[in-house]
């Protein structure tokens, strides 16, 4: 595979999907459908980036150089003319820092950077570790860095403060990916991070209420979602960023109940969900998830295919 032509130096903004990774009846990756995946996402006008190596591509059931094949696919297909942003997705700082230098020479534009599962036995706590971790990174590659920003009562989450000192000591820091779950805490960190001498961009995964995290002025998205619906996030982000509410309502009545019927309880199904979307669209052949996941129940299935049709991407039921 060929290396990419290199990006000009690539702002965190906008829309960037999380693509899907195919797999086939075997379980392996479906390079044919993933590049096809890759096509259909980055045709959308309006698209400022792809993602993979993140949750929607199953990261944690992918082996090491799997992930590699991932990224050099996407790469190969897309990044000729899209910025790839690269997961990097460890539960130890050496295997992340090292996740950092391969996609910087692979190719990659940024790197989403996720907080390591051990996190979650205190890590907030413990500010100087989470520093660390994100210092260690920084040092590995000069890529602009993208925070993984996780709901405090996981134990993922980083504390404004600390996020803050982040900002203020990585110069890479350039953007945020708020999954902070929470309105308050949401517009909060924005408004920091706006205020800062050196601002950095926040990127609203916060799919049930993207219309309100634009509102309060994030600057773009960045979801599993828009691996299904990328000219919905466009429009919708484009009509915020020029002012036009009542357009932006008009997408979002759109948007709701597709992002309502991925991201129902049992979470864990949403990337599930969106791959059998994309097979009523006809945009997948198949729906294949790597266990523990399952397929999802006809009745699940059932909501989707009304989601899509209430979303406009179906035609109406006769």
């Amino acid at each position: 595979m060929s290396k990419p032509t290199p990006h000009a130096p690539f702002e965190p903004r906008g829309v960037i999907p999380a693509v899907l990774l195919p797999f086939d009846a075997a379980h392996d990756i479906d390079e044919p459908a993933f590049r096809r995946h890759l096509n259909d996402v980055t045709a959308t006008r309006g698209v400022a980036a792809i993602a993979v190596n993140g949750h929607s591509t199953e990261v944690s059931s992918c082996t090491l150089d799997e992930r590699q094949r991932v990224l050099d696919i996407a790469l190969d297909s897309v990044g000729d003319h899209t910025p790839v942003v690269a997961g990097v997705y460890a539960d130890n700082t050496r295997e992340a820092a090292a996740l950092a230098r391969a996609a910087e020479r692979s190719g990659a534009s940024a790197l989403l950077v996720f907080a390591p599962n051990p996190f979650t036995g205190g890590a907030s706590a413990r500010p100087e570790m989470t520093l660390a971790f994100y210092r260690e990174i920084a040092a590995a590659s000069s890529l602009p860095l993208i925070l993984f920003q996780f709901p405090m009562a996981g134990g993922l989450g980083t504390a404004l403060p600390t996020l803050l000192r982040l900002a203020d000591e990585v110069p890479t820091l350039r953007a945020v990916k708020d999954f902070s779950n929470h309105p308050v805490a949401a517009e909060t960190q924005l408004r920091a991070l706006r205020a800062l001498p050196r601002p950095v961009n926040v990127l609203s995964s916060h799919s049930s209420w993207l219309l309100s995290a634009l509102a309060f002025g994030a600057d773009g998205i960045l979801s599993g979602a828009g691996s299904v619906i990328p000219e919905l996030h466009v429009a919708l982000f484009e009509a915020m960023q020029r002012g036009d509410l009542a357009a932006a309502r008009a997408v979002n009545d759109r948007i709701h109940p597709i992002s309502d019927a991925f991201y129902s309880e049992p979470f864990l199904d949403m990337h599930n969900r969106m791959k059998e979307a994309l097979v009523m669209l006809g945009r997948m052949a198949s729906a294949h998830v790597r266990g523990p996941l399952l397929k999802p129940g006809a009745s699940d299935l059932a909501r989707i295919e009304r989601a899509l049709r209430a979303g406009g991407l179906l035609p109406p039921a006769h």
